[in-house]
């Protein structure tokens, strides 16, 4: 396939199967345990579930052994079988998380070579990732009762000795605070929290926060944290996760005179994150914000001289010519990425559990997503299936084309001749 020829030229030029070789070394043992998946084909088949909208490691192991082009980009041979889903899980959790993380900085730098990260301006928003868990089998983290007992519990308190389930639903319709999470948790991944997703539903979900380059869209940071925690509370933990990132960046010989020089200077983000501590902390941190900011009327600055200072600047900042551009970069650029990543990419519902496994995943994926953008600049297109109707686009650009001219020549005999002639036949139609 051409697509993946190509980014398996970018990856050698670049040497990464030496380099994530040399990052694995310390997880492989040379003399005992199964024959073990190597690391550039462990990342390569990590890359395949974005580029080909997989969203399970079982999903990957069976398109790459029915696929010839996929076979070829990973590096098996016709004649090689290739990797059970059971060997990549299994690779995945030896690997660690920070392992996971270089080999994201790693992309960064190869796309600061093509001068597609600058750093000056950083957007940051987040979206839920349904969990692979199940509300029904929630329980009580003070007595691991689970949600049906806990009900008839209740019910029986109240007077009902024999509750059927009728009379638990009109119990449990009355009651107020019943989802919480400060009470409930699932045995199973304790880290997924109970959300109400974006269709208005109620899961259990993990919360994925990105932030994007406003120049070019690439993704500089992605965090995995908690669904119930607000914007205002995991921000900063993204804003020095790019800050990391970008550091990784600027001190590599290689990519150090990509950046901007005022790198991680400027932090765009909707009116979710804006709060007095946000404002403050960005300040101290020497980051001009572009927060929106919620209409909360009048407000009492008595005892909060750095507060004002920080909300004011940031209100006047947002006001501005480009504080108004930015806003509207953001829905573009920033929302693109999530888009890619967990709609078209298929990670809008984990099949993983724990936050250290998701992110894992979550970090090769979204470097896929930036390579993906590389390879928009390379050849055209960043994705593998663009290229499936790229001749049936050429076709409807001519056929537009004969349209157009055709009724320009219709019209121009009518204005010569003053009679209303037939029109040439639009192949278009």
């Amino acid at each position: 396939h051409p697509f993946y020829a190509k980014l398996n030229e970018v990856l050698a030029g670049w040497k990464f199967d030496e380099f994530v070789e040399g990052l694995c070394a310390k997880f492989y043992e040379e003399t005992i345990g199964r024959p073990s998946l190597a690391p550039g084909k462990y990342f390569r088949l990590l890359l395949i579930g974005y580029f080909e909208g997989i969203d399970s490691e079982r999903g990957i192991a069976w398109r790459c052994s029915d696929s010839l082009s996929l076979r070829a980009f990973v590096g098996y041979a016709l004649d090689e079988i290739s990797t059970e889903h059971s060997t990549i899980s299994r690779t995945r959790r030896l690997i660690d998380l920070e392992t996971h993380r270089e080999v994201f900085q790693w992309v960064l730098k190869v796309l600061a070579d093509y001068d597609l990260v600058s750093g000056k301006t950083v957007g940051i928003d987040a979206t839920t990732l349904e969990a692979n868990a199940a509300m029904r089998s929630i329980v009580r983290k003070d007595t691991q009762q689970n949600y049906q007992e806990f009900l008839t519990e209740l019910a029986k308190a109240s007077g009902i000795d024999t509750p059927t389930r009728e009379d638990l639903a009109k119990l449990d319709r009355t009651r107020k605070n019943k989802a919480s999470n400060d009470d409930w948790e699932n045995p199973h991944d304790p880290d997924a929290k109970i959300a109400k997703m974006k269709d208005g539903s109620t899961h259990l979900a993990h919360k994925a926060e990105h932030a994007v380059d406003m120049e070019s869209g690439a993704v500089l940071a992605v965090t995995l944290q908690g669904a119930n925690l607000g914007d205002t509370t995991t921000v900063m933990e993204t804003v020095i996760a790019a800050t990391e990132n970008l550091r990784a960046v600027a001190d590599d010989a290689r990519t150090q005179d990509k950046l901007d020089e005022r790198w991680m200077s400027e932090a765009v983000a909707d009116k979710g994150y804006h709060s007095n501590a946000t404002m403050t902390d960005l300040a101290e941190m020497n980051i001009r914000s572009y927060v929106s900011e919620p209409d909360r009327g009048r407000r009492d600055w008595t005892d909060q001289p750095d507060a004002q200072a920080a909300v004011y600047a940031n209100r006047r900042r947002i006001r501005g010519v480009r504080g108004k551009r930015l806003m509207r970069q953001r829905g573009e650029l920033i929302e693109r990425s999530l888009a890619h990543s967990y709609e078209t990419g298929a990670m809008r519902r984990t099949h993983l559990r724990h936050h250290h496994n998701i992110a894992k995943r979550l970090l090769v994926h979204v470097g896929g997503f930036n390579l993906g953008l590389l390879m928009r600049r390379l050849m055209g297109i960043g994705k593998p299936r663009r290229l499936q109707g790229l001749l049936v686009s050429i076709l409807r650009m001519i056929f537009d084309l004969w349209s157009v001219l055709a009724t320009i020549w219709t019209q121009l005999k009518i204005v010569t001749t003053g009679k209303p002639i037939r029109p040439l036949v639009c192949l278009a139609a």
